[in-house]
C-alpha cells in the first residue's frame, strides 16, 4: 500500500492545503491528513475544530484518514507504515524551507518526500494570512473550504 502523510498544523485548513490534498489523493492508496501537536504554538483553532473542519470537507473521500500526532514526523511516519510525507508549494520561499526539511527526512529515516505544487489561484492563501483576515473581522470565505467558515 502506497501510504502518504500530510502533516500540518492546518489553523485552518485552508483551499490551498485543499487543492493539494484533491490532488494528492490521486497519487496513493491512503492519505493521512495529520495535525501536528506543537504545546508552544497559539492556535486560533482547537485541535477539534481542526480535526472536525478536514473530516467534513473529506467526509466522502474513503482514501482520506485525519489523524493528530505529537513529535518528529518521520517517527509518527514510521508508526502509522506511511512511505511518503506529500507536502504543498506555494513559492521559491516554501520550496528552500520544506527542501531542507525533506533532506533531514531523508537522513533520518526511508521518507521520501513529494512536492505539489498549489494550483495558480490558490499560491496566494496561507493559514497566517487567514488568521489575520478573520482576526480583522474581513471576508474569508473565498480562502477556505467551507466547512471551516464559522456561522
Amino acid at each position: 500500500m502506497r501510504r502518504a502523510l500530510f502533516p500540518g498544523s492546518f489553523d485552518p485548513l485552508t483551499l490551498g492545503h485543499y487543492d493539494i490534498i484533491k490532488r494528492g489523493v490521486t497519487l496513493f492508496d491512503e492519505l493521512v491528513i495529520a495535525i501536528g501537536i506543537n504545546a508552544d504554538k497559539n492556535y486560533m483553532f482547537t485541535l477539534e475544530e481542526r480535526v472536525k473542519f478536514i473530516e467534513e470537507a473529506f467526509k466522502n473521500e474513503p482514501k482520506i484518514k485525519v489523524t493528530t500526532y505529537k513529535g518528529m514526523t518521520v517517527d509518527f511516519c514510521k508508526k502509522i507504515e506511511a512511505s511518503f510525507i506529500l507536502r504543498g508549494l506555494r513559492n521559491p520561499a516554501d520550496f528552500e524551507f520544506e527542501k531542507a526539511i525533506a533532506h533531514t527526512n531523508r537522513k533520518l529515516s526511508e521518507i521520501e518526500t513529494v512536492f505539489l505544487l498549489t494550483s495558480s489561484g490558490k499560491s496566494y492563501i496561507s493559514s497566517s494570512i487567514v488568521r489575520d483576515v478573520i482576526r480583522n473581522g474581513g471576508d474569508y470565505t473565498g480562502l477556505v473550504p467551507e466547512t471551516v467558515v464559522v456561522k
